[in-house]
């Protein structure tokens, strides 16, 4: 299977594809204190949650999603057009770290710093998106504790590959940031997001009319993802979600 399919699927229970929870998000929106006509970009925008949601909370916002994943901005343009926002929206089929798109006044860019090569990168190439004292809603991965090896395994990735919460603000401070808000995921809402990412996969492997090698692969996909959160990951991998001031 395609690994965008794989991930789009994945993402259907929890569209918000991050460890926060519906009404946090919500919280988060309106803190980022959009103009109530204002443009919005949401980079790495995979089915555009954030997006309808901004969009829902003020109905003069204009908004551009964009995503390399067909299949995310195909979930993404259906889901809009089923709650009335299609022509305040714009959908971008292209590389978020490439994509030349400037003067918003305000960018999302919530679980995709892989996209630009991490932490340091993302902060770098948010602002060029900007337009003057333009605004950020930007959440990325952290280590609430000092990783185990099974933590490490299970993510591919060693202690220096996330900082803890406060290396991330200090590089949100290197480049020039103001922090307005802030929120760190509870461990309910990880569970949440990693039940409903697994389950999801598991619930299209077993209902969906598909091939039998698809269907072995999404289950054994869920199978090795869930292992590694249970048993490398749970509680040592934190996420940060801030609203920045330029």
């Amino acid at each position: 299977m395609d690994r965008a399919l794989v991930s789009s699927i994945a993402h259907t229970w929890h569209p918000i594809a991050a460890p926060v929870s519906p009404s946090n998000a919500r919280t988060l929106l309106r803190r980022l204190g959009c103009p109530p006509d204002g443009d919005v970009v949401d980079l790495g925008c995979g089915q555009g949650e954030w997006l309808l949601a901004l969009l829902h909370e003020q109905p003069g916002v204009r908004g551009t999603g964009v995503d390399i994943s067909e299949p995310a901005l195909a979930g993404a343009q259906t889901n809009a057009g089923r709650r009335g926002a299609g022509g305040r929206i714009t959908w971008v089929h292209a590389d978020a770290a490439t994509w030349s798109g400037g003067g918003y006044d305000a960018v999302i860019c919530v679980g995709a710093s892989h996209v630009f090569g991490g932490l340091t990168a993302t902060l770098a190439a948010l602002r060029a998106h900007l337009r003057p004292g333009g605004r950020v809603l930007f959440g990325d991965a952290i280590w609430e504790t000092p990783p185990s090896p099974a933590a490490q395994r299970a993510l591919e990735a060693g202690p220096d590959d996330y900082p803890d919460l406060a290396g991330f603000l200090e590089r949100v401070a290197d480049h020039d940031y103001e922090v307005g808000y802030g929120h760190i995921s509870t461990l309910e809402e990880w569970d949440d997001y990693e039940w409903s990412w697994t389950g999801s996969l598991t619930e299209w492997a077993l209902a969906e009319n598909t091939t039998e090698a698809d269907r072995l692969y999404a289950l054994e996909v869920a199978r090795s993802h869930r292992s590694g959160w249970l048993a490398g990951y749970r509680g040592q991998l934190g996420f940060a979600t801030v609203v920045l001031r330029t």
